[in-house]
């Protein structure tokens, strides 16, 4: 039980440090592609993981391990980020964040196919309906959407539920913190070549915010909010802690209003406590 209580709180951190990310993603894509943000965040983010497996001595993964590493970077270390970068480039903040409530369900998904889970009835029907009621709230959020945001924003989250369930399996080997770590690294040669490539023409048209949105997305988005997530999902279960990314859709939209200016309507309030119940009734009954 103790082990489970702290599972769902490293998993709730998690969610709480993820949800500045798309804010901060839209303030960084103002002034850098999204190719260079994405190349640029993993880079950064890979060499402070190198520091951090380095220190602490950290044993090297097995060629068994590579495979599963590999679908981790591909699912959050590129794919996830490249394809919100793109997704904002045709959509507010507001409602790019509000997709991310279909997050949980993908993570179970893959949690089920590849980690072995088996949930209860009871639990995929909280899910079901949490999923469902994020996705009403996107459905009539009065700011015109755009289908090739919309589609961008379906598929990162598949890619991205494919990279959160493949970390928590295999984190329960590595460990939390190392297997981000890895996967960053991993990542860093290639990810490298690219943000030489895509690196702006001028830096000096670069303002201020989008360093700012870039330092939280390499630091914080890509590395330390990894470290407590995959620490919830391999304590607690894949499925049912990562539920909690139910409520990182109204954390981030929060942030986006009171960074963003944009406004905060009762629609989003009722949802979020439609979804919170959800999370509780997921966490009672899974």
């Amino acid at each position: 039980m103790e082990q489970k209580s702290a599972g769902w709180g490293s998993g709730l951190l998690g969610v709480i440090i993820f949800s500045g990310s798309l804010p901060a993603t839209r303030v960084a894509v103002a002034d850098f592609s999204p190719l260079f943000l994405t190349s640029a965040r993993a880079v950064l983010a890979a060499l402070l993981a190198l520091a951090l497996l380095a220190g602490w001595r950290q044993r090297r993964p097995g060629l068994c391990d590579m495979p599963r590493l590999g679908a981790v970077a591909l699912g959050v270390v590129v794919g996830f980020p490249l394809l919100t970068a793109l997704a904002l480039q045709h959509m507010t903040a507001a409602r790019s964040i509000v997709f991310i409530g279909l997050l949980p369900l993908a993570t179970a998904l893959f949690g089920v196919l590849r980690g072995g889970e088996r949930p209860k009835v009871v639990f995929w029907l909280f899910a079901v309906l949490g999923a469902a009621t994020v996705a009403a709230f996107a459905l009539f959020q009065s700011e015109a959407g755009s289908l090739a945001g919309d589609l961008l924003m379906v598929a990162a989250v598949a890619v991205c539920g494919m990279g959160y369930a493949e970390g928590a399996t295999l984190s329960r080997q590595l460990g939390g913190w190392q297997v981000i770590s890895w996967a960053l690294v991993l990542s860093l040669a290639p990810m490298t070549v690219l943000a030489v490539f895509t690196r702006p023409s001028v830096w000096s048209d670069i303002h201020v915010s989008a360093w700012i949105g870039l330092a939280y997305v390499s630091i914080f988005s890509m590395l330390v909010g990894f470290v407590f997530w995959y620490r919830g999902l391999a304590l607690g279960g894949i499925a049912k802690v990562g539920q909690l990314q139910l409520l990182q859709p109204f954390f981030g939209l929060l942030l986006a209003g009171a960074l963003l200016h944009e406004p905060i309507r009762w629609t989003m309030i009722a949802a979020a406590l439609i979804v919170v119940l959800c999370v509780a009734g997921s966490k009672r009954f899974g």
